[in-house]
């Protein structure tokens, strides 16, 4: 998937989109922005929800069920990743010559027009970055436009349609997506294999990290403590963050639970932050935000109390209630290495007794990183096991998750999430963090265990 410049005709006001899976949720802002622009929008999903509501109270109108006749008068169609050619809307428009477009097209056409476009990337942390700098730019007063791949109750949503020149959006390097974008400022916070339903190796998922921050017209803000992006950055001019000293920007006088330290910029006090989250990786988070912050020229002062009010995205180790005498949290981590950082943040909240009811996304991805799920889920103390969540896939790969039990001591595996419910309903004890994990639907198990209360 690669730029296409015939898009740029079509997004003009007056015209007539509509977009194939409206309810996404990078589908739903990008309606709201097209129909800001002054263009006639409809749209189709699957099913009624509280995203195609507020469409319709917008304005635009929402057809439930994907039916042919629902793209009449259209003079081209966006789709979510989701809708295939086989779609009966896309089989039509194709049938009918009327051009049908990534959704990533539209967004990289539409930041052409913001003088400051701001594309956060990385194989983790984009969520939370992206929040975390959708702050800082409020407090900022710069009234962005923001798309965000979580909820953010700041936005009580996922996205802003702003009035300001100034575009922040969550950079998916999935199927080569950020490719479409035409970033002026380009944060990697971190390049780690993943998506290898896709990409060959991490080879070549560094080869698309490099290409989209050779795309950035301002500047390039990369992880420099980590080896993987240092090398995929190679032959960039960039400015590093990171913890380590050798990063111009940096951490300095950073306390034991990673939330409060000094931001410094080229050896120059910039901020000071006091988070309102936990763990390492939001530190490295936090930098990253501060360092895009910093060459933006955002006063320090707008950094430290938009990173001061970020208490977290949904699903990002959310806490949900208390079961039992338990705290229960939710958290989207999928792939070991946001696992380890998760786990690693549950620690230092103390010496709790860890139960992780983990729900593996993708049998590719579970397949291809197997060792590495074995080794950061065997650091919970109870493991509970949901079956794969599948997601785009079919197991062609022979994986389930009593694959992964076996390897673990103790953990179990349950068929159905209800049964997961039960296993922890039965298990929990008082003083225990109960973790439930994925990004899937797993955090319904936990809901349902705090419902039957």
């Amino acid at each position: 998937m690669l730029k296409n410049k015939k898009i740029a005709k079509f997004l003009t006001p007056g015209r007539h989109v509509h977009l194939v899976g409206i309810g996404g949720v990078s589908m739903r802002p990008l309606g709201m922005v097209l129909k800001g622009m002054g263009m006639i929008v409809t749209g189709s999903d699957m099913s009624a929800s509280s995203s195609t509501k507020e469409l319709e109270s917008s304005g635009i109108p929402v057809a439930i069920g994907h039916h042919a006749q629902n793209i009449q008068g259209a003079e081209c169609i966006i789709r979510t990743a989701a809708a295939h050619n086989d779609n009966p809307e896309i089989a039509a428009a194709r049938a009918a010559g009327i051009p049908v477009f990534e959704r990533a097209q539209a967004w990289g056409e539409i930041m052409k027009s913001y003088k400051n476009a701001i594309c956060i990337s990385g194989t983790h942390g984009k969520t939370t970055t992206t929040s975390m700098m959708t702050h800082i730019l409020m407090e900022a007063n710069l009234d962005p436009t923001v798309m965000i791949g979580g909820y953010l109750p700041l936005l009580h949503a996922g996205h802003r349609v702003g009035h300001g020149d100034t575009i922040l959006l969550e950079s998916c390097e999935y199927c080569d997506s950020f490719l479409n974008f035409f970033p002026t400022l380009a944060v990697v916070l971190n390049v780690e294999a993943d998506h290898l339903d896709y990409f060959k190796d991490l080879a070549d998922i560094q080869k698309s990290f490099h290409k989209f921050a050779s795309l950035a017209t301002f500047g390039v803000v990369a992880n420099g403590d980590d080896p993987h992006t240092v090398q995929a950055m190679e032959g960039i001019d960039y400015v590093s963050f990171g913890l380590a000293e050798s990063n111009r920007i940096h951490a300095s006088n950073m306390c034991p639970d990673w939330r409060h330290f000094d931001v410094l910029c080229d050896g120059e006090f910039y901020c000071h932050l006091d988070m309102g989250v936990l763990g390492k990786h939001n530190a490295l988070n936090a930098l990253a935000a501060a360092a895009a912050s910093w060459m933006m020229g955002i006063p320090g002062e707008a950094v430290a109390d938009g990173i001061q009010s970020f208490h977290g995205a949904g699903r990002r180790l959310e806490f949900k209630g208390r079961f039992n005498g338990a705290d229960v949290y939710d958290d989207y981590a999928h792939h070991p290495d946001e696992l380890a950082a998760t786990v690693e943040a549950v620690r230092s909240m103390g010496d709790h007794r860890l139960v992780l009811a983990f729900q593996p996304h993708t049998y590719t991805r579970t397949k291809a990183l197997f060792e590495d799920f074995v080794r950061e889920l065997k650091k919970a103390d109870l493991v509970v096991l949901a079956e794969i969540y599948a997601a785009r896939e079919s197991n062609t790969v022979g994986v389930s998750s009593a694959d992964l039990a076996a390897r673990i001591p103790g953990a179990v595996c349950c068929e159905t999430l209800p049964e997961v419910t039960e296993y922890l309903r039965s298990h929990v004890r008082p003083g225990d963090v109960v973790l439930t994990m994925g990004a899937g639907d797993i955090f319904r198990a936990g809901e349902a265990l705090l419902g039957q209360q």
